[in-house]
């Protein structure tokens, strides 16, 4: 007797072994996803969290049983009763399909609703006119155009806090997504498709923004800064910008474009006027000239 209840506070330190330092880990590290710095990022991250506890709502109740089945039916155990007729069991039939059945239903409300509410072509409600960023997947680095400030930079992009902010994406390259975890939920870029996502930064930061889709050789160092900043200090960054002796023109797009690693941040005067739609008719028929 002694030595099954041994083997019971065993396991059960072991459990909570386990759930402290998961704990521990999400307390310590920085898991941007859960730690939102802007409006859809928060809706993201409240979405996530709910989803998660309603399904531990069945995961946490099937591995415990496992657990208890495997110990109480165990080869060892001549006390456990042999008992065949639980398919008649009322109790337990509503119990196990009648609570999935309530989850999926929740679930499926939630995902409905937030698949509208969350959409990523749906422009953000402001009285704060939106700054306009298009965004071009390269291999391996990103490059941001500012049509209305007529300015333009790689791996590096900064808008003011509280600012709605209109990316339009596509990609010169192999299929890649747009991704800023503490702001929101990424995004696909390919060759001639324009898409879109509308993000707004809650307050000022530094947030590290990724590339989510495996591109290649390059891929681990396809990443970028995206800094959120008062509307003076972006405006006296976009007055810095415009004194780089760099000029983005469609002759320098096209060294720009060719395949480099860990690419420097850059910032250049916008010379081409239209280069992001430039550059999404290249894959159009007929055959961009």
């Amino acid at each position: 007797m002694i030595k099954k209840q041994f083997k019971i506070a065993i396991l059960i330190l072991l459990l909570l072994g386990i759930a402290a330092i998961t704990t521990i880990y999400i307390q310590n590290n920085n898991i941007a996803v859960l730690e939102p710095k802007g409006m859809i990022g928060s809706e993201e991250s409240d979405l996530i969290i709910t989803s998660s506890l309603l399904m531990l709502i069945v995961v946490v109740p099937v591995l415990i049983l496992t657990w208890v089945f495997a110990w109480k039916y165990r080869e060892g155990n001549e006390k456990s009763a042999h008992e065949p007729d639980w398919e008649h069991n009322h109790i337990a039939e509503c119990c196990w399909w009648g609570v999935p059945i309530v989850i999926v239903v929740i679930l499926a409300v939630l995902t409905w609703e937030s698949s509208h509410s969350l959409n990523p072509f749906k422009p953000l409600d402001s009285d704060v006119k939106p700054i306009e960023v298009q965004v071009v997947a390269l291999d391996w680095k990103w490059l941001f155009i500012y049509p209305e400030q007529g300015i333009a930079t790689v791996n590096f992009v900064q808008f003011p806090e509280k600012t709605p902010i209109n990316f339009e994406i596509t990609a010169d390259a192999p299929m890649n997504a747009f991704w800023i975890p503490q702001l929101g939920g990424q995004i696909y870029a390919m060759p001639a498709m324009r898409s879109k996502l509308h993000l707004i930064a809650n307050e000022e930061g530094t947030f590290r923004g990724v590339s989510a889709n495996i591109s290649g050789e390059g891929f681990a160092g396809m990443f970028f800064t995206a800094k959120s900043s008062s509307v003076e200090e972006f405006n006296q960054w976009v007055a810095s910008v415009k004194q780089s002796p760099k000029h983005l023109t469609i002759e320098t797009y096209e060294q720009l474009v060719k395949p480099t690693s860990y690419h420097p941040v850059e910032y250049f005067v916008l010379d081409q006027q239209g280069l992001f739609d430039w550059i999404l008719m290249k894959y159009m028929e007929p055959a961009h000239q």
